[in-house]
């Protein structure tokens, strides 16, 4: 009998090496203020969803986006705020987290009315939901910047190397530390993305002095090979019990996508479980990091490699400052985003998010 989609996540879900449970829900966590960053950052969310959604809505033939998760503009420290948050989380404890866009057939496109009521029966019938998540890049400039960082320590690598290789360094090599040696005399360029060696000063010659030089910045060069050089989609690990909630709830098939400032790529929630509980992935295609732009959350950031480019080209937007003065007088100054088409890659996307079962 075949898997349903339902059963397979929850597998994934309980196979994960971490825990994704979120506290229990306590008057302490409810934040006081908002941040101008916070304020931003939500923004540009915003912005990036309204991106996807009429991409969807424009070049998609089969398809239609509708919006479905919250979009409440109320901030920490305004009155109401703390019972809005407490609904907010007696919500994730109950329905789960609801993903941002809900994507329907278009001969199916129910009453967006019902889409607020959590009608199971409607909200069931949608082909893909998707969580959209922002990133404050332009994808092809990092990734020319990377190209060009990589070349230059590849090169420099290869130089002192070479330098190493010649005496008298290399008969000082030969004592010091002939495992280093030989891996120099073996080893291709691309071998110092995996090389480590131990390295401690030496001064007692100038020769001595030179190689301590050499090595330190060997070792420099080789770190810089070593820095994760992926973009990332960026799923929050308290998130992904809200996810699954939400899909043992609905049936809905999940997918992540990330939106930079010039293109955008798409992730299933299954792919995400299964690279995020494969240990031997674990710093190379993915790592789990305490993330200061998710307010200090554990985030898994995830080789955007593993995606699909579905928004080729988003043109860029336009930007302003605006002034939000909260009740108690407290002025905070954020950037607002409008404008900037996306386009959407509507057979790639059509296949990508085809009915999992």
């Amino acid at each position: 009998m075949q898997e349903s989609y339902k059963s397979r996540i929850a597998r994934l879900y309980e196979a994960l090496p971490y825990s994704c449970e979120p506290e229990p829900k306590s008057v302490n966590r409810i934040p006081s203020s908002a941040t101008s960053e916070f304020l931003t950052n939500k923004a540009q969310g915003d912005w990036a969803e309204e991106v996807v959604l009429k991409a969807v809505n424009q070049y998609s033939r089969d398809f239609v986006a509708v919006q479905y998760g919250r979009s409440d503009s109320i901030s920490a420290g305004e009155e109401g705020f703390a019972e809005f948050y407490s609904g907010y989380l007696d919500e994730l404890a109950s329905v789960g987290k609801k993903p941002d866009l809900l994507i329907y057939r278009r001969e199916q496109l129910p009453d967006t009315v019902m889409l607020e009521r959590d009608d199971p029966d409607t909200v069931s019938r949608a082909v893909a939901a998707i969580e959209v998540r922002s990133s404050s890049f332009l994808a092809n400039r990092y990734w020319d910047y990377m190209r060009r960082r990589t070349s230059r320590a590849m090169d420099e690598c290869g130089r002192i190397r070479d330098q190493l290789l010649e005496e008298p360094f290399s008969s000082l090599l030969s004592q010091k530390n002939p495992e280093l040696l030989k891996l120099l005399q073996v080893s291709g360029v691309e071998a110092f993305r995996d090389l480590d060696f131990a390295f401690r000063r030496m001064s007692s010659s100038a020769d001595l002095i030179a190689l301590s030089e050499l090595l330190h910045e060997l070792k420099k060069q080789i770190k810089i090979l070593q820095r994760r050089d992926h973009l990332s989609i960026t799923p929050k690990l308290e998130d992904l019990a809200g996810v699954n909630r939400w899909i043992q709830r609905f049936g809905v098939p999940h997918f992540y996508l990330q939106v930079f400032f010039d293109k955008a790529y798409l992730v299933s929630f299954q792919r995400i479980l299964e690279i995020s509980a494969d240990s031997s992935l674990e710093g190379n295609v993915f790592s789990v990091e305490s993330d200061i732009k998710n307010q200090g959350k554990t985030t898994i950031k995830i080789d955007i490699g593993v995606g699909s480019e579905v928004i080729g080209r988003i043109d860029m937007p336009e930007h302003s400052s605006v002034m939000k003065e909260l009740d108690r007088g407290r002025l905070l100054f954020h950037v607002i985003f409008s404008g900037g088409q996306g386009y959407l890659d509507e057979s790639l996307f059509c296949r990508e998010i085809e009915p999992v079962d």
